[in-house]
């Protein structure tokens, strides 16, 4: 059952969030913390977990890149998948699976079924990212409401991020086991939480049938997109295997295209992109997460490589960027609403941007106050910004019906954009590897990736910049729906 709730952006402030209401933010919260965490954990607990199951390091890789796989590949399906069968059924349903894949994680002894349970850990967070944001969009009305319950849900991913790579330190110098375990406990509390606090929502009706061929053209192509891209700089981006694999990808969406054109009820309705904030965000999310996955892969091996930190130590040197937007986290909102989201997206880039540059003053013995913290702070400072309101730039103005779909191209153009960037910032470290490594020749080989990771940030701020120039549209009364029942008028003070 819905409730329009009809005031203008000035009342919605005036509402009170009841317990219930933040008991509903916290699951989907907790769940989007645990998606951030399980991704940073992982990476310090790699050689350990090599060590012990006598692994490769190409498989190694493939424990990372498995859980990518299942992720990206599917945030499309996962998407639309919520809005067709309901947003509820489908977080608790994708959310029981991830904590069943995290127990069995943990406990198996071998490589393939570890890599399997990172694929199923990926998959289920295809559908509980969507589909928790979406139950977010269509609770909270559009306006302050949601601007707040949006700042705090994402501020959620930036501190499990960072938590996550001092827990994983801590974690690994007991086992490794302990890191795979860790989300399980977290997510069955979150799960048995969601089945009395998350607010029932209806399978939509009127949705002209199930679009089974854009389903398949849609998963298959993400996921090979997904694939190419983290074996390219293994197998070669110029060699055959790529190339083809590629041309592959690009007959597969382009198949996808014209069937989503001709469906009745479509995977993705292509009309959403016709406008220029939806493109923009789509294009923002990218360059952000492609920039900084970029950044924190080099900035991880500079510092146990050649600086020689340990990988809790190298956790400590990221966290005053987390902590910058743990602490901002109940300020993006106002600042949102009296700002937009373009001036804030534009704001933030121009801050990455910066950061990255100063970050290239590294050296082999540099002083963290002076040299590495200005940038962890900008880059902080960033995050706190570009990713709140990229989440409110995708939702504002879309009918309830399709927010499970724009969560889900949101989404996909993250994991997406962190995939493609990563794999060519590698490669551009990779074509750059001195023949004889001194410390010195292998830092020289680091920059131009940093470079990259500068220039990608670069482009997010250029894209931005072309919504600043569109003149500024009125200000609105919007009527928006919310599936809760929980939020109590109350008189507003003058």
């Amino acid at each position: 059952m819905t409730s329009p709730l009809t005031a203008p952006a000035a009342a919605s402030s005036a509402v009170r969030w009841t317990p219930r209401l933040w008991g509903t933010l916290l699951v989907l919260c907790a769940a989007m913390f645990l998606d951030a965490l399980d991704v940073s954990m992982v990476g310090v607990a790699l050689p350990s977990i090599g060590s012990d199951l006598h692994l490769s390091t190409s498989t190694l890789q493939w424990i990372v890149s498995g859980y990518i796989l299942g992720y990206g590949g599917l945030l499309l399906l996962g998407g639309r998948t919520a809005d067709l069968l309901g947003r509820r059924q489908v977080f608790l349903v994708a959310l029981g699976v991830f904590a069943v894949a995290s127990l069995l994680g943990g406990l198996v002894d071998s490589g393939p079924l570890l890599i399997a349970s990172r694929f199923v850990k990926g998959l289920s967070a295809a559908f509980t990212a969507p589909a928790g944001l979406s139950i977010i969009t269509t609770t909270f009305p559009e306006g302050p409401l949601r601007n707040r319950a949006l700042s705090i849900y994402t501020t959620c991913a930036a501190t499990g991020f960072s938590m996550g790579l001092v827990l994983s330190g801590l974690l690994t110098e007991a086992s490794w086991r302990f890191t795979m375990l860790l989300p399980a406990p977290i997510a069955l509390i979150a799960l048995l939480a969601g089945l009395r606090l998350l607010p029932r929502s209806s399978r939509e009706r009127d949705h002209n049938g199930y679009d089974i061929p854009g389903a398949i053209l849609g998963t298959a192509s993400m996921l090979l997109l997904v694939f190419t891209v983290v074996e390219a700089p293994q197998v070669g981006w110029s060699s055959a295997r790529t190339l083809l694999s590629f041309l592959a990808v690009a007959a597969l969406l382009t198949v996808f295209v014209q069937v989503e054109r001709r469906s009745p009820g479509p995977l993705v309705r292509l009309g959403v992109l016709r406008s220029g904030n939806q493109i923009r965000a789509q294009l923002g999310a990218v360059a952000f997460f492609g920039s900084y996955v970029g950044f924190q892969f080099l900035t991880t091996l500079y510092m146990q490589s050649l600086l020689g930190w340990s990988a809790l130590h190298t956790a400590l040197a990221f966290l005053p960027a987390g902590a910058l937007v743990a602490v901002s986290s109940t300020k993006v909102g106002a600042i949102v609403d009296r700002f937009g989201t373009q001036r804030l997206i534009a704001a933030g880039f121009a801050f990455m941007v910066l950061g990255y540059v100063l970050f290239l003053r590294i050296d082999l013995s540099p002083g963290y106050a002076a040299v590495i913290l200005p940038s962890m702070l900008l880059i902080g400072a960033a995050c706190a910004l570009v990713f709140p309101s990229l989440n409110i730039q995708a939702t504002n103005g879309v009918d309830d019906h399709e927010q499970g779909m724009v969560s889900g191209l949101l989404n996909t153009s993250v994991q997406v954009g962190g995939a493609i960037f990563l794999a060519i910032v590698t490669a551009v470290v990779t074509a750059g590897a001195p023949t004889r490594a001194t410390p010195h020749a292998v830092l020289d080989s680091y920059r131009p990736g940093f470079v990259v990771v500068a220039g990608v940030a670069l482009a997010g701020l250029l894209i931005t910049l072309t919504g600043l120039r569109a003149k500024r549209p009125r200000q609105t009364v919007v009527i928006a729906r919310s599936t809760s029942l929980e939020a109590e008028r109350v008189p507003a003070r003058d």
